[in-house]
């Protein structure tokens, strides 16, 4: 099949008989070139052919899989560590967390094997490992030794653990935010202690303007007469939490005194938050391009490496000859099938001249990256088995009214029809009976794609928009004889198994996503963006979880819980005598504690959130020293202002530049060629079954010319872009700027890369500048 559909009487150049193909160990050398410009690697390895063999088994997913899999557990044993969510005795604990040091040790042994001595010992990510591996250990050693004595101790090398989840190789992306926000920090520490200079200035005009006023707050406490307490309440208004419980007798005493908290909340609250925004989305986005910068210098670089070893003189020019060329691809990616692999091969061989220039192998990287979707495509099994039914007059007037855009209309008004009924009192008969209407209008629905679709084409791997469709009214039948069946039950008295098919009524009204094409695309958008936001996902489970192992160790057991009917003095302050009187005890926060790792995620959520956080600080301070509203005011600093801010102005480039992509329905040149070659097929084409065009062929191969009838060339053979990893804010920019790359430039020095700065002069491009 490869080179079937090649132009008759296209003259190639071959290689000159002096050069000698590539040996296999060079072909692996390269492949993992190309393999570390895929996925954007910058792991400098040892060439020696058993260094690659290694480095081909560090690299394989298993291996993968194995570390996060470590990683997970080492994390989880909070969940069953004291103060315990599920205890286990200390010796099950400790084994395990053994087990995970070793493969943690081991995977950094496994990583010097690859590297240079030099290049390892330099490397700060793996003294981090080896310094909190070795903590760890000691503080092992000494707890288990006081525990083994009755004695108490603190585990306080629990909190270095998310240290393997950052280190490790595997987890660039989340080191590249940790980055991120290290070249934020000075910037932004400047407005920081403008803002808490503004911050005292206003405390100590509230002294002197409140403290000798004898004002009372709510509970009979005096008023604003400690300057630390005016700075933590005033640092509180900042996050409007205390609005405006805090004004409250100031204003009753004088309403001029009002002006005095407008004054402020205008400059702190709206100003200053704003400034901290737009210098953390500047800073984020210098620094982000920088990072791009260096990768696509990184990917170059990498790909050139590869061409100059398999490099063969060809006429004038150096080419990778097919052979080769193909050899390389099938190491880099062992599982790609034949005809995507000669679908590739006509998209670098332009000439079809049996060979590879260097700009065009320079691109191998991103055509591997594009997830390619084989479909062959077939006639409907009913024109097969039936075709006088299928093909007669009335069957095809059924398809063409199932093609045409009035039948989306059709539905579209029926699903909003059904959205007020499911609104309307469901005890009604009337409104029962139109559910199952409704229900009947949906699997008609579907019956008419499949009849006029092939089904094999509508329910593609890809398809996701007709699987969540079909998913939807399936739910929705499920759902509606179950609730018919429950209410004719004479003994029904599950009120969750109702209120759980009354929920999943509700989704069905999630099929106005699947009609209007707007809201697609917002969902599409969304989704593309998805993996990279669990990046932050990762950050912010890093941060949580070493503020929850602090709290912990600090908090547990200061505030406890009771159920609702316990009227003991001991319930009504939350198992704490310090308590009374509190606004923590009177609003039942008694749950709101760091008594397991669990109960401490769902409190660091609500400080997150910020409302009412004060009381939550103010009541662990009771219980503890006034000094443990630090602990709260350091996390709203460092997740609310910081991290938060940073998760805005990734949301806003991401979702500006994949929206953008979308709505402009921009193409690589990759993506381009494989349309100019006739065998590529739309998302929208797949999504309204366009493609059934009772086209019925057997070769599954490419033949033909490539003069006017491209897209006759592949029999039956067609392919769709099923996703471009390229619309992650980052994989985009770092397109855009390697289209800015001339193709006969090799780049700065290897050096020179890994030094840049955001300062340095590098090409500008319109797109690459205002991606957003």
């Amino acid at each position: 099949m490869p080179g079937a559909g090649r132009a008759a009487g296209v003259s190639r150049l071959r290689p000159q008989p002096s050069e000698e193909p590539p040996a296999q160990e060079d072909l692996l050398l390269a492949g993992a070139y190309v393999s570390d410009a895929q996925y954007n690697r910058n792991v400098p390895f040892e060439t020696s052919p058993r260094a690659i063999r290694l480095y081909y088994f560090y690299n394989h997913w298993t291996m993968q899989v194995a570390i996060y899999f470590f990683i997970c557990v080492d994390l989880s044993l909070a969940l069953f560590e004291e103060p315990a969510l599920f205890p286990l005795p200390f010796l099950a604990t400790s084994i395990a967390e053994v087990l995970c040091l070793t493969a943690f040790f081991g995977r950094l042994v496994h990583f010097a094997k690859v590297t240079p001595q030099m290049v390892f010992w330099k490397d700060t990510k793996n003294i981090c490992i080896m310094v909190t591996i070795v903590l760890t250990l000691i503080d092992l050693i000494i707890y288990g030794s006081l525990e083994a004595v009755n004695i108490h101790s603190v585990r306080w090398s629990r909190a270095l653990r998310p240290v393997f989840l950052i280190n490790f190789p595997e987890s660039r992306q989340i080191r590249r935010t940790f980055r991120s926000i290290r070249n934020t920090l000075p910037d932004i520490l400047y407005v920081f202690l403008l803002f808490m200079f503004s911050v005292l200035i206003f405390s100590l005009m509230a002294l002197k303007l409140f403290g000798d006023r004898g004002l009372q707050t709510v509970e009979g406490l005096p008023y604003f007469t400690n300057m630390l307490e005016i700075a933590f309440e005033l640092y509180v208004l900042v996050t409007t939490a205390n609005s405006p419980d805090v004004m409250m007798p100031a204003y009753n005493f004088n309403w001029w005194y009002s002006l005095y908290f407008i004054t402020y909340i205008i400059i702190n609250t709206y100003i200053f938050m704003s400034v901290f925004l737009a210098v953390v989305y500047n800073n984020y986005r210098k620094h982000l391009k920088n990072e791009i910068r260096k990768l696509a210098y990184l990917k170059r670089h990498k790909m050139i490496e590869a061409f100059n070893i398999l490099k063969v003189k060809v006429g004038t020019e150096f080419v990778v000859t097919e052979a080769q060329w193909k050899r390389l691809a099938r190491i880099v990616m062992p599982h790609i099938s034949s005809p995507h692999l000669e679908l590739l091969l006509r998209i670098s061989d332009e000439g079809q001249k049996g060979h590879v220039d260097k700009m065009n192998f320079l691109r191998l990287a991103d055509l591997l990256n594009i997830q390619v979707v084989t479909i062959n495509i077939k006639r409907h099994p009913l024109e097969k088995w039936m075709p006088w039914v299928y093909q007669s007059s009335a069957s095809l007037l059924v398809q063409r009214m199932v093609r045409h855009r009035i039948f989306v209309w059709v539905y579209d008004v029926i699903i909003l029809i059904n959205a007020i009924f499911i609104a309307l009192d469901e005890k009604n008969p009337f409104i029962s009976y139109a559910e199952w209407l409704f229900l009947s209008l949906y699997i008609i629905e579907i019956l008419l794609k499949l009849y006029t679709y092939e089904p094999r084409a509508y329910f593609g791997k890809k398809q996701f928009w007709n699987w969540f469709d079909t998913l939807i009214v399936v739910t929705a039948l499920v759902v509606t004889v179950a609730s018919t069946t429950i209410r004719s039950a004479r003994k029904y008295n599950s009120q969750q198994i109702l209120d759980i098919v009354l929920i999943l009524r509700i989704l069905r009204l999630l099929r106005i996503i699947v009609s209007i094409q707007r809201f697609r695309l917002i969902v599409t958008t969304l989704i593309n963006i998805g993996p990279t936001i669990l990046t932050f996902g990762g950050l912010v489970l890093v941060v949580y979880y070493v503020f929850a192992i602090i709290g912990m160790e600090a908090f547990h057991g200061k505030v406890r819980f009771f159920d609702p009917n316990f009227t003991t003095p001991d319930a009504l302050v939350c198992g704490n005598p310090a308590l009374k009187d509190s606004a923590f005890a009177r609003d039942r926060y008694c749950k709101n504690n760091f008594n397991d790792l669990a109960s401490s995620f769902i409190v660091l959520m609500e400080l997150t959130v910020v409302n009412q956080w004060h009381i939550l600080a103010g009541g662990f301070a009771l219980v503890t020293h006034q000094a443990a509203k630090l602990y709260f005011i350091t996390f709203h600093v460092v997740v609310v202002i910081l991290i938060v801010n940073i998760f805005i102005a990734f949301i806003l480039e991401a979702f500006f530049v994949a929206y953008s992509l979308e709505k402009s329905e921009v193409e690589t040149a990759i993506e381009k060629k494989i349309q100019e070659l006739g065998v590529g097929i739309q998302e929208e084409e797949m999504q309204d079954g366009k493609l059934v065009d009772n086209m019925d062929t057997k070769d599954s191969g490419f033949s033909g010319d490539d003069g006017d009838n491209k897209g006759k060339a592949l029999k039956g053979l067609y392919f769709r872009i099923a996703s471009k990893k390229y619309r992650t804010v980052d994989a985009l920019l770092q397109q855009m700027f390697e289209s800015e790359i001339a193709p006969e430039d090799e780049g700065p020095s290897l050096d020179e890369i890994l030094n840049f700065s955001p300062g340095d002069i590098y090409p500008k491009n319109p797109n690459f500048e205002n991606s957003a």
